[in-house]
């Protein structure tokens, strides 16, 4: 994983991060954790959380952060990125 922005960086080394979220009209904390997944033959790392997000979040927190970001209910990679970008 190179060419990633530093606040990603951080993220990977601390594991987590918790990022202010629109979730039906209402602001929240949420926690992402850092998490491997498995595609076929190929891992990479991903921040997942168990709730479901607007899909237009997860656009801007993964243009925001730099990483994919995954929740119950969809993924978003930032732009012109793809699972191969972030292989472990």
């Amino acid at each position: 994983m190179e060419n990633i922005p530093e606040k990603a960086r951080q993220v990977l080394k601390d594991g987590f991060i918790k990022e202010r979220v629109n979730r039906g009209g209402m602001f929240q904390q949420v926690t992402f954790r850092i998490i491997n997944k498995v595609n076929g033959n190929l891992t990479y790392a991903i921040l997942h959380t168990d709730k479901t997000i607007d899909v237009s979040e997860l656009n801007r927190m993964a243009e925001q952060i730099g990483l994919p970001v995954e929740a119950q209910n969809a993924t978003a990679f930032p732009k012109g990125k793809s699972a191969t970008d972030f292989r472990v």
